[in-house]
């Protein structure tokens, strides 16, 4: 296992011009990013919502890298969201999964079978074209660069340590640092849509 935000810090050496979509799964990432504009932070949507949210963003957008940070959490409320996206197969889709073994947003509360639940076999069984699973940083270091190299869908599974949240909702620190119309405009932006 390792620290989510050492990993993130890692990726962003190679992010270059992706939109990144920090999901529950890369709540760090509002620390590490040096390309707001280029952030698309969801909120907290009911779970499961991000890899389609995302899989959308890439079809409608298929010259322009997308990366999701997603959790298991939300892997395992949307199955259906894998082979959809193995369907359509995006080329620019990069689903980053972080498997902490809980729910951490709501508690702690721990995944069923946690330790033994392969998601890069899962989503290469639903047909994702090229599947990772990294357990250790040094690990994900090295094949990163090949990784964002390489056509999509890929899924990139990463064991990291939880950072569990005990506050009530409306207590914890906002990480979405931008209004939704902000996040929208910017998004409009980056399509060459105009209001």
């Amino acid at each position: 296992m390792f620290q989510t935000a050492d990993m993130l810090n890692i990726f962003q050496k190679y992010r270059g011009d992706a939109v990144v979509i920090p999901g529950r799964g890369g709540r760090h990432w509002i620390d590490i990013s040096t390309n707001e504009k280029k952030d698309i932070p969801l909120g907290d949507p009911a779970m499961g919502g991000h890899a389609s949210f995302g899989m959308g963003l890439a079809l409608a957008q298929p010259d322009q890298k997308v990366v999701l940070f997603d959790s298991e959490g939300d892997v395992l409320m949307n199955l259906g969201a894998l082979v959809t996206i193995a369907e359509k197969a995006p080329e620019n889709f990069y689903h980053f999964m972080l498997d902490n073994e809980c729910y951490a947003t709501t508690g702690g509360q721990p995944v069923p079978n946690a330790q033994n639940v392969a998601y890069d076999v899962i989503a290469k069984g639903a047909g994702y074209t090229r599947t990772y699973a990294f357990d250790n940083l040094e690990d994900f270091s090295n094949n990163i660069e090949e990784i964002l190299s390489q056509p999509g869908p890929v899924f990139v599974a990463m064991k990291v340590f939880p950072h569990i949240e005990n506050e009530p909702i409306g207590a914890r620190r906002r990480w979405q640092t931008r209004t939704r119309d902000q996040v929208i405009e910017d998004v409009q932006q980056q399509m060459g849509v105009s209001n």
